[in-house]
């Protein structure tokens, strides 16, 4: 009797070391392992559903001073983070001014989530990729070359948000020669593919989806005082119709960054993202006066997400990363 209820006590033990908690600061990369994309789904090393929640910080160049091993740590405990994004800024004396400086950036932040166990995303942060298409390439070789021997760690961002532009004949053939690059060093981790608009028009990708490809989705962006049901529903639409999608970036405020938080239409997005299983990533680590800012100013890179430096709309982020 007693060996029967000490194997009870074992399995039961095993079955709740391997569920997923609320809590994504312990849905870690030792835990998940290697990413894969499932349908429209987002799976762990066992094929089980994952939802990645985390922070990103904000662009390279102006806020340097968290691109730091102790904001990982922080967005990860702090936070209550399982991913962080590095958004490399390309222009604005970024990586076309300086490559090797940017790329110092990207790989600090990088082995700071390997030493926190946690994802991290590969960020072309830029505007104008299809202008930058050999820079992007130069940067996504590079990177996939020394990091895509982690099978459990990397995401690659390849253009953070396309602006009114084609997707057929402008976006997709530049996400193609990326997914080109990043597959001859790394044939399956995660790549992410932004679509006209801002990260809004995937009703675009829907009539014209790569294919001939795994591990792949397209972001969206979303900021609630901006956009509302109306752009749910699309999103909605896109997955039921097979599309898997990832939130690379959010906020709680306007696209801008600034004005109201817009606290009830996020907690919609969050019920919505949620009963969707999807993954999101919000704008931003930093102190800047904006509300878009999940500190306040002056919060040093130890304190990110601590409760006495925390802004309105940290406030809001952090316990969700919890639920």
């Amino acid at each position: 009797m007693k060996s029967l209820l000490l194997c009870c006590l074992v399995i039961l033990s095993t079955l709740i070391n391997n569920s997923i908690s609320k809590d994504a600061a312990l849905e870690t990369v030792s835990k998940h392992g290697k990413l894969a994309v499932q349908g429209t789904q987002l799976v762990d090393q066992s094929g089980q559903a994952l939802q990645l929640k985390g922070m990103s910080l904000f662009w390279s160049v102006w806020m340097p001073q968290y691109w730091t091993p102790a904001t990982i740590k922080s967005a990860h405990e702090g936070c209550h983070s399982n991913i962080v994004r590095a958004a490399m800024a390309v222009e604005y004396d970024g990586y076309l001014t300086d490559p090797s400086g940017q790329m110092q950036m990207v790989e600090t932040v990088i082995e700071a989530a390997i030493a926190n166990d946690i994802y991290v995303i590969a960020d072309w942060h830029d505007w104008h990729g299809e202008q930058h298409l050999e820079q992007a390439k130069g940067f996504f070789d590079q990177v996939s070359k020394k990091y895509g021997g982690y099978p459990n760690l990397i995401i690659y961002e390849t253009f953070n948000e396309p602006l009114d532009i084609d997707w057929s004949s402008v976006v997709k053939p530049y996400h193609q020669e990326i997914i080109k690059v990043i597959r001859a060093n790394d044939p399956d981790n995660l790549i992410l593919l932004g679509s006209p608009h801002y990260d809004q028009e995937l009703d675009q990708v829907l009539a014209d989806p790569i294919t001939g490809q795994t591990n792949i989705m397209y972001t969206l962006h979303f900021y609630p005082v901006d956009t509302k049901q109306w752009l749910r529903d699309r999103i909605q639409n896109v997955i039921n119709n097979g599309i898997p999608i990832f939130i690379s970036e959010y906020g709680t405020c306007a696209g801008t960054g600034n004005g109201t938080i817009d606290a009830a239409e996020t907690a919609l997005w969050y019920q919505w993202l949620d009963q969707n299983q999807l993954s999101y990533v919000n704008w931003a680590i930093s102190d800047k006066d904006e509300s878009a800012s999940v500190a306040i100013a002056g919060t040093p890179d130890t304190m990110i997400c601590q409760d006495a430096y925390l802004s309105e709309s940290g406030r809001i982020v952090v316990p969700q990363n919890k639920k």
